[in-house]
């Protein structure tokens, strides 16, 4: 993705920086503690540099999610098991799974059967988003799908009823 589209994209979401505008605790801490978090982490140095900024940049994301959620099974269907396994050394990484506690996969991956796979406490990362914006659209609003958080490169699914059903765009 060139600086120019890149920058566009940022300035169109400008207005979603940070979580303004989230109203649910819960969602406004994971995205300002997760989602956005600046402050280095423990094993960032041991990762070390990645050429590309954008893989950089979702890994390190991939990272603080395992980290903050600490899942048992984790399915990578996208190549990013060194940072997944710095972020949770007791997680078992995956490219299959009966159940699943997170899963990482491309864009247009059957969500059907990945999401009848998931229990209340899984997550689901979906990448590149922006390449097929109506499969996105499917999955916000697929009943299981609880919370959403849209962040053009890869967007979350958590799936948990008890919360209210909502879809989030977050500048990342």
């Amino acid at each position: 993705m060139n600086r120019l589209r890149q920058a566009f994209v940022w300035l169109r979401r400008i207005g979603h920086c940070r979580g303004f505008g989230i109203q649910s605790p819960t969602d406004y801490r994971f995205v300002r503690y997760v989602i956005n978090e600046h402050w280095p982490y423990y094993a960032y140095e041991e990762l070390g540099p990645d050429d590309r900024w954008l893989r950089r940049k979702l890994g390190l994301l991939y990272f603080r999610l395992v980290n903050e959620l600490q899942p048992c099974t984790v399915i990578d269907k996208t190549g990013f098991h060194d940072y997944l396994q710095a972020g949770c050394r007791k997680a078992q990484i995956a490219d299959n799974a009966d159940a699943v506690d997170m899963a990482i996969v491309p864009v247009k991956t059957d969500y059907r059967l990945l999401f009848a796979k998931c229990s209340d406490k899984s997550v689901v990362v979906i990448q590149d988003i922006w390449r097929a914006p109506e499969y996105w659209h499917s999955i916000e609003r697929d009943p299981r799908a609880t919370v959403t958080f849209d962040l053009y490169y890869c967007g979350i699914v958590f799936f948990d009823p008890k919360r209210t059903k909502q879809n989030y765009i977050v500048n990342f």
